[in-house]
């Protein structure tokens, strides 16, 4: 007596190594592009998604709405994009509708049958409430109910929104039409069936792939900055084309840079010897990291041709924007430290990435605390002396 048709989609659903990286010494740093400022894109692959579809059962017209109550309908779809708009699969429904009374029978069917529906794109730019979904779908059917194969059809639309930042899992509510096509038979009513059903519906799907945030390098014109041939700036004899610290006396195997007890300096960045520690969950350094700060203000001093960004992570532990905010926090009262030591403001920026760019797994306790960090991306410019 009666039919159902539904969509399928599926259910479901700092502790800080710190470096100052240092540019070279032809290259100014410029922000990188984050995460969030890139266009989300579809992970590469099938785009497979599966979707559930629990909801209220409710017969339209007699005689089914005559000799039973509201019911129950599942649908179960398997859906394939063929397009960043279009999506098709098969599909299956059963349906149970109670008996009103002693009376009168209890009605059921199940239904198979392919979908065809139509969504806005689950890469479409913006967070999570931005990025949600309107879809409608069609179905065709081939109903089995009371002993009789009949065709019918569905029609349904509803909104979908992600519940993960990686959009693999969808929720929201639907509302579906469908109508099973009695035909003629002799000695019986054969007017068509037809359900209405409302309810939530869970997806799953492949979700997005993100992009690595890349630090760009704008070269400079040789000429403007390429050091005389042999100079010796800081007459430590260590020339400066080979001089990790042209402006300040260091010893040759230091590379021509001064000692530091906590800090190396490397052609391409200072290395800390030691983490930098906040409290848990806060901005606030611990106090034994002071001496740490100390020597890379000293070396900032020493070495006033450097332009520093302050990068924060996190790991993944805690919701996406609370990692992203202690991220932007912990990197900025690092960089609030070293103004407060002397270093002009003008020469540091700050840059929260939060849990996007790991550099260890988050899978275990060693990994996460190695991704909690902060980072000193900087812009190495030699500044020639006068004569």
């Amino acid at each position: 007596m009666k039919s159902q048709s539904l969509i399928t989609s599926s259910m479901f659903g700092g502790v800080a190594v710190a470096t100052l990286l240092l540019g070279a010494p032809l290259a100014h740093a410029q922000e990188g592009t984050s995460e969030d400022d890139a266009a989300p894109a579809l992970a590469p692959g099938l785009q497979l998604s599966l979707k559930l579809e629990p909801g209220l059962a409710v017969a339209l017209t007699d005689p089914q709405s005559d000799t039973t109550e509201p019911g129950f309908r599942q649908t179960l779809k398997a859906l394939f994009g063929v397009s960043r708009y279009v999506a098709v699969g098969p599909s299956f429904a059963f349906t149970p509708l109670p008996a009103a009374s002693s009376m009168t029978s209890s009605a059921s069917s199940w239904a198979l049958g392919a979908t065809a529906r139509l969504e806005r794109p689950h890469d479409a730019p913006g967070g999570r409430f931005q990025a949600m979904s309107p879809w409608v779908d069609a179905d065709l059917l081939y109903v089995r109910s009371e002993e009789r194969n009949l065709p019918g059809f569905a029609a349904a639309a509803g909104l979908a929104v992600p519940i993960d930042h990686d959009r693999n899992f969808w929720f929201g509510p639907f509302v579906r039409y469908s109508q099973v096509i009695e035909g003629e038979r002799a000695g019986f009513d054969t007017r068509d069936s037809k359900i209405l059903s409302l309810g939530l519906s869970l997806e799953v799907g492949s979700g997005l792939q993100h992009k690595r945030p890349m630090i760009a390098r704008v070269t400079e014109p040789v000429a403007a900055i390429v050091p005389v041939a042999d100079s010796d700036r800081d007459g430590d004899t260590v020339s400066d084309n080979a001089d990790n610290c042209p402006d300040v006396a260091g010893p040759v195997e230091n590379s021509g840079c001064p000692t530091y007890k906590n800090v190396i300096v490397k052609p391409d960045k200072l290395e800390l010897k030691e983490k930098i520690a906040f409290e848990w969950n806060s901005a606030n350094l611990e106090p034994a990291s002071l001496p740490l700060l100390d020597d890379v203000v000293q070396a900032l001093q020493d070495n006033r041709g450097f332009n520093v960004q302050v990068d924060g992570h996190a790991s993944s532990e805690g919701t996406f924007d609370h990692n992203q905010t202690l991220s932007e926090q912990r990197a900025e009262a690092v960089l609030t430290y070293l103004v407060s030591r002397g270093v002009a403001r003008d020469r540091l920026v700050f840059k929260g990435f939060g849990e996007t760019v790991p550099t260890e797994t988050n899978t275990t306790p060693e990994g996460r605390e190695s991704n909690r960090r902060v980072e000193f991306v900087v812009s190495f410019i030699i500044i020639k002396k006068a004569s």
